[in-house]
């Protein structure tokens, strides 16, 4: 068998739409127009118009049934050279960092030279289908050969068949949506609304200061009249979001509000991961490198938090590259809910919760200061599968501008799991 010595990955380069509620800008706009723009994108960016690279990933959560070789579709419209292969994947919200885990994979074995990784998501094109007694009906109709027959089968169709299913955000599990687990959690954590307020905040003022800095602009391009995220509000008090009404539990107890809680986005990213050799040969600058990859679930249905899972990703993560809580210069940890990251903070910090994954201290506190230092999901909007390759190309970012250091990142995703990522720039 060949043995091949794993080399570098480099973040070369990152491209995405501008963040948008759903139902606004971008209606009627399909996941695959969304990631083809995206490609487009990039590869314009890195001036690779005719380049065979190795391999394509992204994917959606909200996918149309028509979109089934959505990738392939979306490369054949990119500018790349057509001989370039391209597949779909899904892990839910940790889509987009999932694809550059694979595309990273390929490359540090030696298997491709290049690739590019990313996701799209939009809830204004979800498409509803019909019930599987209602398709299993038509196939039987095509087969049948007499009237009787015919009309036998059409008499069995009610009007509630003919009503399309449309997706829900919640867990067939449970029956439970994300925000509903979620209020379960900082029930449990005893998280207060004042403190997920607080965060969400932050996570504005912090977008706020990086657009006037400018660091958010060149990582994205108009789309369809659009310049930036529209999502993020400079002008919101922790005054307002403190009057807004519990989103999901109205039983008194709720603290999740549409403030500290990330809205319905669409958007689409993508991110280029390449060889050093890659690098030089196109005369690309190196941003950073993908270092590795965790990830984990937790029995959410017995009554582990839903969106603890990263909890655990993490703490192998570091275990396997032999590296502290502490050892970071910038934590990217998605904002799903501020309720989330609050309780996954609070559980690396709990002796109890850390000695049930194995450990004989807790893991500690992070710098705050450190964190989503160029604002969150809570602000820029979370497009499902498109959140791993925004937080990429950012971390990348501003390890490039900082000049050397190392980052986390930690995506929480529905079904109880929970993807983590390392990326440094030495």
């Amino acid at each position: 068998m060949k043995t091949t010595t794993m080399r570098p990955v480099a973040i070369i380069a990152g491209s995405r739409t501008p963040f948008t509620k759903s139902f606004s800008h971008y209606s009627r706009t399909t996941n695959l127009e969304l990631i083809t723009a995206t490609l487009k994108d990039l590869v314009k960016k890195t001036k690779l118009e005719g380049v065979q690279l190795g391999d394509v990933a992204t994917g959606a959560v909200m996918k149309n049934a028509e979109d089934w070789n959505m990738t392939r579709e979306a490369v054949l419209k990119s500018g790349l050279h057509p001989h370039t292969p391209g597949y779909d994947v899904q892990r839910a919200c940790g889509t987009g960092l999932e694809t550059a885990a694979q595309i990273a994979l390929k490359i540090a074995s030696g298997q491709i030279e290049a690739g590019i990784a990313g996701g799209t998501d939009t809830n204004s094109d979800i498409q509803g289908v019909f019930s599987h007694k209602f398709s299993w009906l038509m196939m039987e109709l095509q087969k049948a050969k007499t009237i009787p027959e015919k009309f036998k089968i059409i008499s069995q169709i009610n009007p509630k068949l003919l009503l399309p299913i449309f997706p829900a955000v919640k867990e067939p599990q449970t029956g439970l949506s994300m925000g509903q687990h979620t209020e379960l959690m900082v029930q449990e954590w005893k998280i207060s609304q004042a403190e997920q307020d607080k965060l969400a905040y932050e996570s504005h003022q912090k977008a706020a200061r990086a657009y006037e800095a400018g660091f958010h602009q060149d990582l994205l391009f108009e789309f369809k009249g659009l310049k930036k995220d529209s999502i993020l509000r400079p002008d919101t008090t922790i005054e307002k979001l403190a009057k807004l009404k519990p989103a999901f539990d109205f039983t008194g107890k709720g603290t999740l509000t549409a403030g500290n809680s990330t809205a319905l986005t669409d958007g689409a990213s993508a991110v280029l991961l390449g060889s050093e050799d890659f690098a030089d040969k196109h005369k690309l600058p190196i941003l950073a490198y993908f270092v590795d990859a965790e990830y984990s679930a937790v029995d959410f249905v017995k009554g582990e938090g839903l969106l603890m899972a990263p909890t655990f990703a993490v703490k192998r993560l570091l275990e396997r590259n032999n590296l502290k809580l502490q050892d970071f210069d910038f934590y990217e940890i998605h904002e799903a809910f501020a309720g989330q990251v609050l309780c996954t903070l609070k559980a690396w910090e709990s002796p109890e919760y850390c000695k049930k994954m194995g450990l004989d201290q807790p893991m500690g506190s992070i710098d705050r200061n450190k964190l989503n230092v160029n604002g969150g999901s809570l602000a820029l909007g979370h497009p499902f599968a498109a959140t791993g390759g925004r937080i990429i190309a950012s971390l990348a970012k501003a390890l490039a501008q900082k000049g050397s250091g190392r980052g986390l990142i930690s995506i929480c995703t529905a079904g109880g799991m929970g993807v983590a990522a390392i990326i440094e720039r030495p």
